[in-house]
């Protein structure tokens, strides 16, 4: 479905840019991506998955239930995304209003002094093709495939709007230093193949389990261990995990915030996936295998010890750079990016540990996350739509940029403020909402083996909340000298300000609404992320 839909925007953004607006392909791509994951749900009912899964392609990808799951995952959340491309035209009272002169006026809803772009849509369907892919991918060939297919697409939907020069910076450096990443990638695939002669993980898998490193050849051992450390550190780089993170603040801040709610979630997804997975190949288990692990019980062999290593250390920097770097951020983006350092450490230890309980955190946290860090930006997006109106006269609309310009938005915007604090507490770990149960769920799988790094991840999370506490500090106690120019009716006031879309204020109430009531009815996202858990130790 997605490569069909793929080549038709091929077709018909060149074709059809003239007479449809890139605000209605993106909706397109919405219905495409809500679609494409109907299909997927239906595909889990496909008797093979549930034993083992299903090779596709000669082995190039593996299908099972798990893989399926996250794919809908990656399809939901970037149909959600899509829904803070705002309205293209509005209504502009001109000259004196006895004459009432009305003319519709094309804006700008993503970036100030920048037209509206056609193929945002179309690279968004590259970047969720090129996450399915990777999530699905059982090949070193097939995993290069996918990751350089989503990074391509993120380099280019950072440089898409090249009449900025702070997009066209963070582009080009995005570009520069995921390259490096993919580089050092290819160095450890080409380092096992070279040790082994393998590129399918289920060989791999086989290699490891049935092998004894203290017999085996050490070119080989070396060669496994070597090439899985360097795969590792290429994909922290690309997930912006510390001590890899400088490139991220820099380019989150860079690029409009339409593409920073993009870049910073569904990129992370795929990979974070993918990581995964090969955590399981590298402790000798194949997941196409029937096999079945003891719960508790360490996965990780002596060929994959420095891989373990390595996420147990970048989960560790994460926390402490994440929550401390915070602290002297002034910009909104900026912070919100140390913010993801210090969750992407949580879901690191998650994968460090690779125990049931800990997958299950894992998978737990993976998903509110996602849908916590979606509301943070379509709601940031939604401040800069109904609070700015027109500068001097381009038909742009400016962005929420400082912190500063938070100040006393609750004055002017209530239920966005209280929606945006909701996130923010549940970033910060605050019961009874989704992201304190996620917390809880990864410190307490992680407790036995690593009581030490569990107590240092508390201490980070009650640093980093002093952040978040700022920001709901400066919109409810602080006040605004620029008073607002949005209508108490609801309307497009008289300086020609947008409103946000019903679909972009009702995403935003939906989401608002799922982190603050989980705990009246946790069973079914519970049950969900526990069956995944069990479909990987017990095919």
């Amino acid at each position: 479905m997605l490569t069909i839909s793929l080549i038709s925007f091929i077709l018909a953004v060149p074709l059809f840019a003239h007479k449809i607006t890139a605000t209605v392909f993106t909706r397109i791509v919405a219905i495409v991506l809500f679609y494409s994951a109907i299909l997927t749900w239906n595909s889990l009912y496909y008797l093979p998955l549930s034993q083992g899964g299903v090779g596709l392609y000669s082995g190039l990808f593996h299908v099972s239930t798990t893989t399926l799951a996250f794919q809908i995952l990656v399809c939901v959340v970037g149909a959600i995304l899509l829904a803070g491309w705002g309205p293209t035209t509005y209504s502009l009272k001109l000259g004196n209003s006895k004459v009432g002169i009305e003319r519709s006026v094309s804006i700008n809803t993503n970036f100030v002094h920048v037209n509206t772009i056609n193929e945002y849509s179309m690279i968004v369907l590259f970047s969720v093709l090129g996450s399915v892919l990777l999530i699905s991918s059982y090949n070193f060939l097939s995993m290069y495939m996918g990751i350089e297919l989503q990074s391509f697409a993120a380099y280019i939907l950072c440089s898409l709007y090249r009449n900025s020069q702070s997009a066209t910076f963070a582009g080009l450096k995005y570009f520069l230093l995921g390259s490096l990443a993919s580089g050092i990638i290819v160095l450890g695939t080409a380092i096992i193949y070279a040790g082994t002669g393998i590129t399918g993980f289920d060989d791999l898998a086989t290699l490891i389990s049935v092998g004894d490193i203290s017999s085996a050849n050490t070119y080989v051992t070396l060669s496994i261990a070597g090439g899985l450390l360097l795969i590792g550190i290429g994909y922290i780089f690309k997930v912006g995990a510390a001590p890899l993170y400088n490139w991220a603040p820099d380019v989150y801040d860079g690029v409009p915030t339409i593409i920073t709610s993009w870049v910073s979630t569904m990129p992370k997804i795929g990979i974070l996936v993918f990581l995964l997975n090969l955590s399981f190949i590298v402790t000798g288990y194949d997941l196409s295998w029937n096999t079945e692990f003891l719960q508790g019980s360490d996965l990780f062999t002596s060929y994959a010890k420095p891989f373990q290593t390595l996420l147990l250390v970048s989960s560790v920097l994460s926390f402490i750079v994440g929550s401390i770097v915070g602290l002297s951020q002034v910009r909104i983006k900026r912070l919100l990016t140390f913010s993801t350092i210090n969750h992407v450490g949580f879901l690191l230890l998650a994968l460090a540990v690779s125990t049931e309980e800990s997958v299950e955190g894992f998978v737990f946290y993976l998903v509110q996350y996602s849908l916590t860090n979606v509301n943070t930006f379509l709601t940031i997006l939604a401040f800069g739509y109904i609070t700015k109106g027109i500068l001097q006269n381009n038909s742009s609309v400016r962005e929420f940029v400082l912190l500063d310009d938070l100040k006393g938005q609750f004055y002017k915007n209530p239920l966005l403020v209280i929606s945006f604090s909701v996130s923010l507490f549940s970033m910060a770990g605050i019961p009874p909402l989704m992201g304190f149960f996620a917390k809880q769920m990864v410190l307490y799988s992680v407790s036995y083996n690593y009581s030490y790094v569990a107590i240092l991840a508390i201490v980070m999370s009650v640093i980093s909340a002093s952040y978040y506490l700022k920001i709901v500090q400066l919109m409810f106690f602080q006040k605004d000298s620029v008073p607002t120019t949005l209508s108490s009716e609801g309307e497009t006031s008289e300086t020609g300000t947008p409103l946000i879309t019903s679909m972009h204020s009702s995403v935003i109430a939906i989401l608002t609404l799922m982190i603050s009531l989980y705990l009246f009815d946790s069973s079914i996202l519970l049950n969900a992320c526990h069956l995944l858990s069990l479909s990987l130790f017990s095919s």
